[in-house]
């Protein structure tokens, strides 16, 4: 995997350099602004995180981070606030804006560290995110938005369909047993029968028409999407 890369934005920049250099040994690419207005001239899209300071010039942290959730292209960039404000408020304030962590000032270098792999960690797209659709002919189902077509025409399907039909479709001719679904798609849920398989199954099959007939059974076994090509 290529290397991250991080944008420290703090108004003092002796603190920039010592994060700077502390990230940097740890292998991440860094950049730093001393300000949100010399942030926002840079092409935030290259960034993979951002630590943000709270309390700076005419535009706070808070202000940029609210910049960022709105912009369609910078939304997914992780934040985490760096601060001396501390009080519960201003935690919620940033929690409520997006941010993805909260670091009080003064801070160990080594928290800050530790925080920063966390949040890369939570943040890094599984292999099925990076996918950002699934085809087959004309049924397509978007990943991002959790929605499935068929020729261009939205199909509604429940959140449970839409999961079977994903699992299938990522691994077209695999036969997955009814416990392997119920593993997958119902792994939140503590007490499902077999038979709600089936009936998801069913109610599937329906609502896609035509491809319903590539949800193959395999009697004793469980269910696979093959393709009839």
């Amino acid at each position: 995997m290529s290397q991250y890369r991080i944008l420290v934005t703090d108004d003092e920049e002796d603190l920039c350099e010592i994060l700077k250099f502390n990230l940097e040994t740890e292998g991440y690419i860094v950049d730093t602004a001393l300000s949100a207005e010399e942030a926002l001239t840079l092409d935030l899209t290259v960034y993979d995180l951002i630590l943000l300071d709270v309390m700076m010039g005419e535009i706070s942290g808070f202000k940029m981070a609210s910049m960022l959730r709105k912009d369609e292209k910078l939304s997914r960039i992780p934040i985490i606030f760096l601060t001396a404000r501390d009080s519960e408020n201003d935690k919620l304030t940033g929690f409520n804006i997006g941010g993805d962590d909260y670091i009080s000032k003064p801070f160990s270098i080594k928290e800050v560290q530790a925080r920063v792999k966390a949040v890369l960690r939570r943040s890094a797209p599984s292999d099925s995110e990076e996918v950002k659709e699934l085809k087959y002919e004309s049924l397509t189902i978007d990943l991002r938005s959790k929605k499935c077509y068929i020729g261009g025409e939205e199909q509604t399907l429940t959140k449970k369909e839409f999961e079977i039909l994903r699992l299938l479709l990522e691994h077209p001719g695999q036969v997955f047993s009814r416990e392997e679904i119920l593993s997958r798609v119902w792994s939140d849920e503590v007490y499902v029968l077999d038979r709600t398989i089936d009936v998801n199954i069913t109610r599937l099959r329906k609502k896609i028409g035509n491809y319903g007939r590539y949800i193959v059974t395999r009697l004793g076994y469980g269910y696979c999407f093959e393709s009839h090509n």
